[in-house]
């Protein structure tokens, strides 16, 4: 089955299709990881994004139920040089093709996806069309050009939970706002004996209080985190009345719900390598990643907070901390899955935060 990958700078990607038929678009980004694509596909945080894996080796040991990050795969797209269709492990119930085929996603395997990362390092992320289907390359890249930006979608309805749901636990209460969550974060969380409640996007502040919990964790999730205008508001409104703490775009929502701004990374950070230095131990973590979008430190200097962690990489702020109220977050996934598990102990903080208080 001949595919296509056409990509907003005219550059065309011929290669083979796998798992669904028919066309997808979305914007192009690379993960760096050598594992994990399950956890990749499940993530929520890559909705609305067609996904490059840079590792060459993809779906070699198959597709099993235990390792869903959340109810369904959010990815648009996704892209690998080479698609194992013959896997091997005792937990595999499917092929990656199989799976993507059942679940609606188009894939291209056989194409060079160092090519493409150089391509997206050099451009930034592009939008794109993956295609089985017969149009003209004229045709596609016009398609492509009527693709809408990342910025201004509505992805927050598409991946949070529907209805609110609770984990048993004999701890403390914590209210999750579920913007994309990744299972692992509440799993974590119920692991240290909490009970966790999992409330919608849309969740507005007096429903929370009402919940009477002993801290909100705000989740990860897709998209520009200015577009995420409710939650911001909410949250604002529930600044310095109980601990907070937000990982990935729940970071950056609790930047601007204090004041603070973000901007988009020219090609994002996404992979299971990517080191970060905690300021206070001074230790250096390797940590999980998944972001297209930073927060503005220039605007931190008028707010009462303190920057805790910074990329080595590229230096932009992984964590900070609020002076006055039990408010911190993190760029980063603490939870990993992929990753390493380096900074688990940053939910024993959360932990910490909510008995001092």
């Amino acid at each position: 089955m001949l595919a296509r990958l056409v990509l907003e700078n005219g550059k065309i990607f011929y290669g083979k299709g796998f798992g669904a038929e028919g066309a997808s678009n979305g914007e192009v980004v690379f993960n760096t990881a050598m594992t994990g694509y399950q956890e990749v596909l499940t993530d929520p945080s890559y909705c609305g994004q067609i996904v490059t894996m840079t590792y060459p080796l993809i779906g070699n040991y198959g597709i099993n139920p235990d390792d869903f990050e959340s109810r369904r795969p959010f990815v648009r797209g996704f892209i690998v040089r080479e698609a194992c269709t013959d896997p091997n492990n005792w937990r595999t119930t499917e092929t990656l093709s199989a799976y993507l085929e059942r679940n609606g996603i188009v894939g291209l395997t056989g194409i060079d996806t160092r090519a493409l990362t150089r391509i997206i390092r050099q451009f930034g992320t592009l939008r794109g069309i993956i295609t089985t289907q017969d149009f003209s390359d004229a045709e596609l890249l016009q398609r492509v050009l009527d693709v809408p930006t990342l910025s201004g979608q509505n992805l927050l309805d598409e991946v949070t939970t529907p209805e609110p749901y609770t984990l048993a636990g004999p701890g403390k209460r914590i209210v999750v706002v579920d913007l994309g969550m990744k299972r692992a974060i509440a799993r974590n969380l119920n692991k240290a004996g909490c009970e966790v409640v999992v409330v919608p996007s849309h969740t507005s502040a007096t429903d929370i209080l009402a919940l009477n919990p002993d801290g909100l964790m705000l989740s990860n999730g897709p998209g520009d985190p200015k577009d995420a205008v409710h939650t911001i508001s909410e949250v604002k409104k529930l600044v310095g009345k109980l601990p907070m703490f937000g990982i990935c775009l729940g970071h950056q929502v609790l930047a601007l719900a204090l004041g603070g701004d973000t901007y988009k990374l020219k090609f994002g950070h996404r992979g299971a390598n990517h080191p970060v230095k905690d300021l206070q131990s001074t230790k250096v973590q390797i940590t999980s990643q998944n972001h297209g979008y930073a927060i503005n430190e220039e605007k931190l200097k008028d707010l009462d907070v303190t920057v805790t962690h910074r990329n080595l990489n590229d230096g932009t702020v992984e964590g900070m901390v609020h002076n006055k109220y039990p408010i911190f977050c993190v760029q980063y996934h603490p939870e990993a899955f992929p990753g390493p598990s380096d900074s688990a102990h940053i939910f024993e903080r959360f932990l910490s935060m909510m008995e001092a208080n």
